[in-house]
């Protein structure tokens, strides 16, 4: 190989993501993700599971991995059923579906203040909602494009 070839990417198949959440109790948890979520349990150890829904996969850890209160994406096919399936469960609904320019979005919370944003395609002509933070404050998409706090007072 010549000195002005660049060389080919190594490349190697990334096999999906799978985040971890730190939690207090694994037991209590996969209670909540089985019960109330939806998901099922593929694996689980004293202090570690796996739980899954479809495609989606999340893996407890009691008291170590993770940093509390943490957030993960979730792709779905469709974020108002979600939201209606929640609302009967009893899942703590932390900000109901909004439209964004990137998703159609909700935010669900764990008993251990992990969040869940579960979001699908954008409503087309949908305008943009508000944003809830991980502080509980509100942003509202301005005419510029930029995000300021919406003020409450």
């Amino acid at each position: 190989m010549s000195t002005t070839e660049t060389p080919e990417p190594l490349r190697s198949g990334f096999e999906g993501i799978t985040p971890i959440l730190r939690v207090r109790n694994v037991r209590a948890s996969i209670g909540y993700y089985v019960d109330v979520l939806g998901f099922k349990v593929d694996w689980e150890s004293p202090i570690v599971a796996s739980v899954s829904r479809d495609r989606a996969c999340v893996f407890l850890s009691e008291g170590d991995q993770g940093n509390p209160g943490s957030w993960v994406w979730i792709g779905v096919t469709d974020a108002a059923a979600v939201s209606d399936e929640y609302r009967r469960t009893g899942a703590k609904i932390r900000h109901p579906p909004t439209n964004y320019p990137w998703a159609y979005e909700m935010q669900v919370e764990d008993i251990d203040g992990n969040v869940l944003r579960l979001g699908s395609e954008p409503l087309p002509d949908g305008a943009c909602g508000e944003w809830l933070d991980m502080q509980g404050d509100l942003w509202s998409m301005g005419s510029t494009g930029k995000w300021p706090r919406v003020d409450r007072g």
